[in-house]
This record gives C-alpha cells, sequence and structure tokens, in this order.
C-alpha cells in the first residue's frame, strides 16, 4: 500500500506545479484581449470622428422631405476596373526625353473644304485680294492641321520652374504634294511667382489676342486687316503685380525681331537688312468680379529700317482689350496707329522710296470681335478689322485699306471634336484701281489630340 500512495502523492504535486504555471500564461492572455478591445474602442472612437468631419465639409443635400440614403461603396471588381483603366490612360500619356524629362503631344487634325469667289485667284484663302483677278477657286485640305509638342521641365532656384512648347502645320509650301511641315510659334520659359523670363517665336508683345476661327490657322485670322501677328524670335520678360485677390498688373517688355521684308521694299535696295532689332513692351491691367472680367493693355513698338543710307523709323501704339459682361459674352479686340507696321504683320508696303528719299507709311488700324458662348458646345463669333494706310505716302497701286470681316458658329460633337461653318470677306482698295471683293465660304472639322 505505501508504494501505492507514494506515487498518488507526487502525482498530486505534479498537479499542483502545473497549475500554478499554467495561472500565469492565462493572465497574459486576458490582458492581451484587454489591450486589444482598448485599441478597438479608441479606433472606432477615431473613425466616427473622422465621419463626423468629413460630414461637416460635404455640401448640405437638398431638403426633399427625406433622408438621403448612404452611397454603398463601390465592388471591389469595379474599383480594380478603373485602376487597371486609369493605369492604361498613363501608360498611354507617358512620353519622356533623353533626359527623362516628361513631353506631351497635342495639336489639331483639321480638315477644311472652301470656296472663294473669283478676285481670290484660286488662293485657300486670301488675306489680301491681288489687283486684277478672275478666278474662283474651291477645295479641301489637311494643311492648316497642327502639331504641338509641350515640355515640363526642372525646378530652379528660387522655386522657379522651366516650361515649354513648340507647335507646327503644314502650310508651308504650296497645294498637292508640295506641303512642307514649318515652325509656328514656339516657347521657353523660366516662370517664378511673380516674373517670367522667355525666350519665343511668337506674335509681337503688343499684339497677343486673336479672333477666333477655324478657317483660317496657317496664317492668323484678319491678317493684313488690323491683326499685327508676324511671328519672329523674340527675348522677353514679364511681371506681374497683385493689387488684391481681383484685381493686378502685368507688364511685358522684350526685343523682337522684325522682318524687313514687311517694309515692301524690292531687292534693288542691296542695303536693306532682312531683320532688324525692335523694342516692344505691353502693362496689362485686369480686373475680376465673379463672371465678369475686364482687361485692357497699351502696348508700343519701336525699330528702324536702314535702307539707303537712311534711318526710317517704326513706331507703334497700340490698345488691346477683353470686356467679359456676363459669363456668356466676350467683346475683344485691338487698336494700333503709326509707321511704318509691316515690320511686324501690317501690310508690307511699310516704306516708300521717292526721289532717293525713304519715307514710313503712317497706318491706322485695329479689330475686334462679339462673342457668344450659347451652350457649352455652341458658339458664335462675329469679327472684323481693318488697316488703313495713308494714301500721300503710298505709291500709285498702293494698297490704301484692306479690310475683312465675317462670323462662325463653332460646335463641339464631342470632348476633342469641333466643326466650324464661317462666311467671310476681304476687300482690298487700291490707289488707282479701285476695290477688289471676294467671298469665303468655309466648313472645318477638328480632331484634338
Amino acid at each position: 500500500m505505501r508504494p501505492k500512495l507514494s506515487c498518488l502523492l507526487l502525482a498530486a504535486c505534479a498537479a499542483s506545479s502545473l497549475s500554478a504555471q499554467q495561472q500565469p500564461d492565462l493572465r497574459q492572455v486576458i490582458e492581451r484581449l484587454d489591450r486589444l478591445e482598448a485599441q478597438n474602442r479608441e479606433l472606432m472612437t477615431e473613425i466616427l470622428a473622422l465621419r463626423q468631419q468629413l460630414a461637416a465639409t460635404q455640401p448640405a443635400p437638398a431638403d426633399t422631405g427625406q433622408q438621403a440614403a448612404e452611397v454603398p461603396p463601390q465592388p471591389l471588381a469595379e474599383r480594380v476596373e478603373i485602376a487597371e483603366r486609369r493605369l492604361a490612360e498613363l501608360d498611354q500619356t507617358k512620353v519622356s526625353s533623353e533626359h527623362r524629362l516628361p513631353l506631351t503631344f497635342t495639336g489639331m487634325l483639321l480638315f477644311n473644304t472652301f470656296w472663294n469667289g473669283k478676285d481670290a485667284v484660286g488662293a485657300d484663302n486670301p488675306t489680301v485680294l491681288p489687283p486684277i483677278g478672275e478666278l474662283a477657286s474651291a477645295g479641301a485640305t489637311f494643311r492648316q492641321s497642327v502639331i504641338g509638342i509641350k515640355l515640363d521641365g526642372p525646378r530652379l532656384i528660387g522655386g522657379g520652374k522651366v516650361t515649354g512648347a513648340a507647335y507646327m502645320d503644314f502650310f508651308g509650301g504650296g497645294t498637292g504634294l508640295n506641303q512642307t511641315a514649318r515652325l509656328r510659334v514656339a516657347t521657353l520659359d523660366a516662370t517664378w511667382k511673380n516674373t517670367t523670363l522667355a525666350l519665343a517665336f511668337d506674335k509681337p508683345i503688343l499684339s497677343p489676342r486673336e479672333p477666333d476661327s477655324l478657317a483660317q490657322v496657317g496664317v492668323s485670322p484678319l491678317t493684313a486687316a488690323g491683326n499685327l501677328w508676324l511671328w519672329q524670335p523674340q527675348a522677353r520678360v514679364e511681371h506681374r503685380i497683385s493689387l488684391n485677390e481681383n484685381a493686378g498688373l502685368r507688364a511685358q517688355f522684350g526685343l523682337y525681331q522684325t522682318s524687313e521684308g514687311g517694309t515692301g521694299l524690292a531687292s534693288e535696295y542691296p542695303d536693306l537688312a532682312r531683320a532688324r532689332p525692335g523694342y516692344q513692351g505691353r502693362f496689362e491691367f485686369w480686373k475680376q468680379s465673379g463672371s465678369r472680367r475686364i482687361e485692357v493693355a497699351p502696348a508700343f513698338h519701336a525699330s528702324s529700317t536702314r535702307v539707303l543710307g537712311q534711318s526710317v523709323p517704326s513706331r507703334i501704339f497700340a490698345i488691346d482689350w477683353l470686356i467679359r459682361p456676363a459669363s456668356r459674352v466676350d467683346f475683344t479686340g485691338t487698336l494700333f496707329h503709326g509707321e511704318n507696321t509691316g515690320v511686324i504683320g501690317g501690310l508690307r508696303q511699310g516704306v516708300t522710296v521717292s526721289h532717293g528719299n525713304a519715307r514710313a507709311v503712317q497706318a491706322t488700324g485695329g479689330w475686334a470681335q462679339f462673342t457668344y458662348r450659347a451652350t457649352e458646345r455652341a458658339s458664335f463669333h462675329v469679327y472684323g478689322g481693318q488697316e488703313d494706310d495713308r494714301n500721300r505716302d503710298l505709291n500709285v497701286g498702293g494698297i490704301a485699306k484692306n479690310q475683312s470681316y465675317g462670323a462662325n458658329l463653332i460646335y463641339r460633337l464631342g470632348s476633342n471634336i469641333l466643326t466650324s461653318i464661317e462666311t467671310s470677306q476681304v476687300r482690298t482698295t487700291y490707289l488707282g484701281s479701285g476695290t477688289r471683293v471676294s467671298p469665303h465660304y468655309d466648313l472645318a472639322f477638328a480632331y484634338l489630340f
């Protein structure tokens, strides 16, 4: 009996020891569960607080008498599909250069079909009519399509950034198979908060605005009829001054390379330089009030033409504006007065020579446009302009006045598809031979990319 009793005593001691070891382990498990429950309560409290903050930032729902039902979360499959589609879009648009700088391709595939009156003498869309002509024309073209590249460059010291863009078309050369690509405009900007330094091939600084047209893209609308448009190399600086949240000033100054071919002087003057430096400035005041906005900017140009050992001035003063009295209506335009305007895109008769004396031709001109945005898709534009050169400064056969006016409807068929119907007319008046008139009718389709 004693051996059995001793075995029982040993078993009881072992069970007591095992129970003593398990009690601390159970207490640790219970303590961990308590901590987890406390953390869960804290997380739920934070989630509720975040929901309340989010609800406070959302606009109040319309009072319909019924509480809006909570929008259920998107199913996982739909979220995955959306994410994959976005990744595919990013993969399509991702373009990088050799130096790992992001590039963006942009542009417009533009188809025009047109008909011109007989005084156009076969041109696609004439800006100045010849003194004699009896040939109507009609046709279709893709020559005015535009291809562009945008550059998103590196950061600069002081919080600046480099950006750039270049656009080209196929309006060079002739018709048929003779179209050639040509540079339209290009810019390379270094921009800080209030200042921008730029190198550009662009319109004159004193004439930045354009009428709206899909019929005349190869050259600016109203060329030689009030729009000083000539794209030329230039260097410029812009400084912006904020007067308050709704008003400010923008001052621009730069060097502009003139095109002395705009003087109209023939090749028998070998000392005529092809290009000359010009000085330009523009000072814009703007003010915004809701959807209403006004922008007004006086500007100037100064350069000199050298011919026959003489210096012929080019001095032009201009003012341009944008007036938006309502969200759907715009009035835009430019007025100018000066002399020798052909060197920056006016009529190509800026200088005349008589008895060995060269003199500048004085000119007054400008253009204006009324825009009405009827819907998000449709907009109407009515525009007109002219350049009137002083008759006594011209030789016989010179252009006394060139006028152009028209109207169009631009309709957005889709997010990136436009169509336009346009009618316009050019009237060119010659000293000694009267006025030539030619209508232009145009139907355009544009695909933006």
